[in-house]
C-alpha cells in the first residue's frame, strides 16, 4: 500500500491510501485542483498557483516519488503554500 499526503497551508490537509500510484497521482492532482477551483481566487491566479505549485509537485511524484517508492523510500516535495509526501505502508 501507499499513502500520499498533501497540505495546502491554513487551508487543507488531505491523503490517499491505495496501490496504484498513477491513480494517488490523480487523485491528489484532482482534489488539490477543485480546493484551488473553489477558493475564490482570480482565474489568473488559480492559472498560476496550478502551473507554479501544483504542476512542479505532481511532475516531481510521477518521477522522482515513483523511483523513490520503488526503491522502498518515502518521498516529498514542496512548492509555495503546497505540500506533498508519499510512503509506503503495511
Amino acid at each position: 500500500m501507499i499513502r500520499i499526503s498533501w497540505a495546502l497551508i491554513a487551508d487543507h490537509v488531505d491523503e490517499w491510501t491505495g496501490t496504484d500510484l498513477d491513480q494517488g497521482t490523480a487523485i491528489l492532482e484532482a482534489k488539490v485542483g477543485a480546493v484551488v477551483d473553489t477558493s475564490g481566487m482570480k482565474p489568473e491566479t488559480m492559472q498560476h498557483w496550478r502551473k507554479e505549485f501544483l504542476a512542479p509537485v505532481v511532475e516531481s511524484l510521477r518521477t522522482e516519488g515513483f523511483a523513490a517508492l520503488g526503491r522502498g523510500e518515502s518521498w516529498s516535495k514542496a512548492a509555495g503554500p503546497f505540500l506533498a509526501c508519499a510512503s509506503r505502508v503495511d
